[in-house]
């Protein structure tokens, strides 16, 4: 009787955990993009890719000073490309989406402010 009663609890337990396992292995895929942004110097490159990193849903950010490329990597289920455009701009730096508010931009030190289209 000891031995049935047992198996009664152990089969539930036992199925649960393997469920609650599948369910944390289960891979996140991330989406790899770029864009340009606007910007002059490292001050620009540190705050555009600080202001992306703290987007939900983004897993790397890399600008670079020279070409002026964004590259991202985030999770399409947490954000978007335009999500990310739009928060670059709110921090005074234009994209090919998104122009920043002047306010934004007249706001950057003085030579982070690009030449604008």
């Amino acid at each position: 009787m000891k031995k049935s009663i047992k198996n009664i609890f152990t089969i539930p337990l036992l199925s649960t955990l393997l469920f609650i396992g599948n369910i944390s292995a289960q891979e996140v895929t991330y989406t790899k993009s770029s864009f340009k942004v606007w910007g002059n110097c490292d001050m620009c490159k540190s705050k555009i890719e600080k202001a992306t990193k703290q987007i939900d849903g983004v897993k790397s950010a890399k600008w670079n000073v020279v070409s002026q490329k964004m590259f991202v990597k985030f999770n399409e289920k947490e954000t978007s490309i335009d999500e990310i455009q739009a928060t670059i701009a709110g921090t005074g730096y234009d994209t090919e989406k998104h122009k920043a508010k002047d306010e934004d931009y007249n706001n950057l030190h003085h030579c982070c402010k690009y030449d604008r289209e």
